[in-house]
Formats: C-alpha cells, structure tokens, sequence
C-alpha cells in the first residue's frame, strides 16, 4: 500500500516534520502536513488520508482529545509519536484508539515497520469485516476460528478456552500492541479492568505452551507497563 497513500503528518516541530517527510515521501507516500490539533481535524474531514501519524504535545489541543474526536468517525490508522515516554501517556494512547506508539527520538527502520504493520492490520480488518475470516496464520502458528484450534509446525496446543480467547485476540490483532485494559475488557469483561496480574499468569502459561523458549518469546511479546503484542510476521 503505496502508491498514491496519503499519510497526513501533525507535528509542531520544524525538524522532525522534515524528517518524516523525508522518511516518507522517499518510500513513494503522499505527505500532508500540519502543526496544530485543529488542523489535523480540518484536514482529515477534507482528505480522509490513508494514515495520520500525530505527536500528543500540540500547542492548540491534546493529541489525545484529537484522537478521541476522530476516532468518532474516522478508522484509518493512527500512529503516535511522541516525546512523552511515560507508560500511562502511552497506554492512554492506545486505549483512546491509536494503532501504535512510537517515543522519540525513534529511527527510520522502526518508522517505516510499524508503517506496514499498521496497514496490513487495516487492510485485515477491512477483509474480515467483508467475509468472515476461518483461518489466521502467523510464523508457524495457525488459528483455526471456527473450530477453535491452534497449531505450531502442525502440533495441537492444548489451551483452556481463557486461553484461546487470548489468542484469537492477539492473533486477530497482530502486530498491534493491545494495552491491559483492552485485554482484561474483552476477554473477563468490564468488572476486571484492573486485575492485570490475572493477566500476567495468564500470558506466562500461554508462552509456556506456544514458545520454544518462553524467556525469548518469539510470538508474544510485553510491550513493559502497556500490554502485549502479538508478532506480525
């Protein structure tokens, strides 16, 4: 997803708005760029981009109100960069509806990444919403939907059924770093937002069962103080 992708910019800062545009422009995206928060609400009703990649420290409004305010209408992917690399400012990030974070200073490899994993993940959600999706497969794991199975080089992992809901999630997700409170919501419900150490016991015996070596997980990944990630490979 190239060719004649918009990708809106807001960033107040002269240098680093060059350097995604430069980033940008020389892997063939269209740019569009602004500075202030209402300009990207401005902009994006006018051009409905692609992607929007926003920094949170805005000097007319908080990023995090801007995300709130599009996300009201708008689903493309939504990339946060900022210089705010507090835990809590990027779990509340994700939880108002961005699709990653990325904390400067950051290099144009890991831009460029987290670029395509977005798009992909939008381009499957897209496709899952027109026909119903029966098979993810991710490395040498594959999810088997309707018949609630999961398979690593075609061996049978045995999960409870908490278990499989967690990675159905993830694997529907993947690439997507899905924060603690989104996690805990979806799978036990709203009553256990805060019960994250549940969570925690949970992911240690999924990686126990899915990764050959749980201390180097190679699909499950802990984004520390946010959430997990489900390796997009």
């Amino acid at each position: 997803m190239k060719d004649g992708t918009l990708i809106l910019v807001v960033e107040d800062d002269p240098p680093i708005r060059k350097f995604l545009r430069a980033s940008l422009q020389t892997q063939g995206y269209r740019i569009l760029e602004v500075d202030k928060g209402r300009e990207a609400l401005s902009q994006t009703a006018s051009h409905v981009p692609d992607m929007i990649i926003l920094d949170l420290g805005l000097p007319d409004m908080d990023g995090l109100t801007v995300i709130q305010e599009l996300r009201q209408w708008f689903s493309a992917p939504i990339i946060v960069v900022s210089a705010r690399g507090q835990e809590r400012a990027k779990v509340e990030a994700l939880d108002v509806g961005a699709d990653d974070y990325l904390t400067k200073p950051f290099g144009v490899g890991e831009l460029l990444a987290r670029i395509r994993v977005a798009f992909r993940h939008s381009v499957a959600a897209r496709n899952s919403d027109d026909a119903q999706t029966s098979e993810l497969e991710i490395g040498s794991m594959r999810i088997d939907l309707s018949r609630r199975k999961v398979t690593i080089d075609g061996r049978k992992i045995h999960l409870t059924p908490t278990e499989y809901k967690l990675v159905a999630l993830l694997a529907k997700n993947a690439g997507k770093v899905l924060t603690h409170k989104a996690l805990l919501r979806e799978v036990w419900g709203p009553g256990s937002l805060t019960e994250t150490q549940y969570l925690r016991v949970f992911m240690a015996n999924l990686r126990r069962k899915l990764e050959v070596d749980p201390a180097q997980p190679r699909y499950l990944m802990t984004e520390i103080g946010v959430g997990y990630r489900l390796v997009d490979e």
